[in-house]
C-alpha cells in the first residue's frame, strides 16, 4: 500500500515536545515515527509519522486533535510516498557496517570481509536488520562491550528481523541461542542467513509473539537477551522479558528514541532491571540493563 507521511517541522524543544505527546498515543499502533534535524536546515527538527496514504485525513484529524487544533501554531506537512520497495531500493549497494569487531556487509563487498574477524553476510531483502540501521549497529556495539565482560550459557533475540544479531552472539560466544520473530517471514530469513553464515546449527529460530513459544520453557531463562523492536512492544514485554532473564543476567534494548529512554528506563525498573549504560548511534538509543 502506498504511504504517506506527515510532518512538522520545529525547533528541537517544539519537536522533541510533540513526540513526548505523540509517541506514548501510538504505542499500539502500526506505524513508524522519526525525529532527526533537517539536512538542509541547520537547527530545523522534523517529527515524521508513517501512516497508510487511505487513512490520511483520520490522522491527520487525530494528530492535531492530540496536540490541540492549532498543532502548537506549526503546519502539518504531508507528502505521498512513491510505492517502491524501499528496503531494497535503499539498502541493496549500502557500504559495509563496522560496530566494533564486528563486520557487516552485502554479498557485493564480500571480498572485503575476508580478514575481518567476525564478518557477517547479509543482504537487503525481506526481513529487518542488515547492520546499516543506527539500532542493529549499536545492538552490535554493545554487545561487543558486555562479551568483554561476560560470558552467556542462554542468550535469546527478540525480534531477530534478518537474524544480523543472533549470527553476531553465534560467532562471538559459546551460548544456546534462541532467536525469534513474529513474522514467518523473518524467521525463515534468518534461518537463511545464519546457514550462509556457517552458524546454523548454533541457533534455534522460532515464530513467537512475545515469549509464547515454547522453546523459552525449554531453554530456561537467558543471562543475555537483545530485544531490537520499538518503545510500544518494549514496553508491553517489560514483565515476561524479566521473567525470562535470570539474575544478574543482561539486557540489550534498541529501537529507540533518545526522548524515549526515560519511560523504558522507568518500565524495565519496575521488573527488576536496572539501568547501566546507553548507547547513541545514528540518532537510535540502545540501552543496557542488568536484573537484580
Amino acid at each position: 500500500m502506498t504511504q504517506t507521511r506527515l510532518y512538522f517541522f520545529a525547533r528541537k524543544p517544539e519537536a522533541n515536545h510533540i513526540a513526548s505527546i505523540l509517541d506514548p498515543t501510538l504505542d499500539d499502533e502500526i506505524v513508524s515515527t522519526a525525529l532527526f534535524e533537517d539536512e538542509k536546515q541547520p537547527g530545523v527538527w522534523c517529527y515524521s509519522l508513517y501512516v497508510e496514504t487511505q487513512e490520511v485525513d483520520g490522522w491527520k484529524q487525530r494528530i492535531l486533535s492530540t496536540l490541540g487544533s492549532d498543532g502548537f501554531g506549526l503546519t502539518l506537512n504531508e507528502e505521498v510516498l512513491p510505492d517502491l520497495d524501499w528496503v531494497t531500493q535503499s539498502l541493496e549497494q549500502l557500504a559495509p557496517v563496522e560496530a566494533g569487531q564486528y563486520f557487516v556487509h552485502g554479498s557485493h563487498d564480500r571480498a572485503l570481509a575476508k580478514n575481518k574477524r567476525f564478518a557477517i553476510e547479509i543482504d537487503a531483502g525481506q526481513a529487518f536488520g542488515t547492520g546499516h540501521h543506527g539500532t542493529t549497529a549499536g545492538c552490535l556495539d554493545m554487545l561487543e562491550r558486555v562479551l568483554k565482560k561476560h560470558a552467556p550459557q542462554v542468550a535469546y533475540d527478540i525480534g531477530c528481523g534478518s537474524g544480523v544479531l543472533a549470527i553476531a552472539m553465534a560467532k562471538s560466544c559459546q551460548a544456546a541461542i534462541l532467536a525469534t520473530d513474529i513474522d514467518p517471514i523473518s524467521t525463515r530469513v534468518a534461518r537463511e542467513n545464519a546457514a550462509l553464515n556457517g552458524v546454523g546449527n548454533a541457533i534455534r529460530f522460532e515464530t513467537a509473539n512475545g515469549f509464547s513459544n515454547t522453546a523459552f520453557t525449554e531453554y530456561g531463562p537467558a543471562d543475555l537477551v537483545m530485544a531490537n523492536i520499538l518503545a510500544g512492544p518494549l514496553t508491553g514485554l517489560a514483565p515476561h522479558l524479566a521473567a525470562h532473564t535470570m539474575p544478574s543476567g543482561v539486557v540489550i534494548l534498541s529501537g529507540l528514541l533518545p526522548h524515549q529512554e526515560a519511560r523504558i528506563v522507568a518500565n524495565y525498573r519496575l521488573q527488576g532491571l536496572i539501568y547501566e549504560r546507553r548507547h547513541i548511534r545514528d540518532g537510535w538509543l540502545t540501552l543496557l540493563l542488568r536484573k537484580h
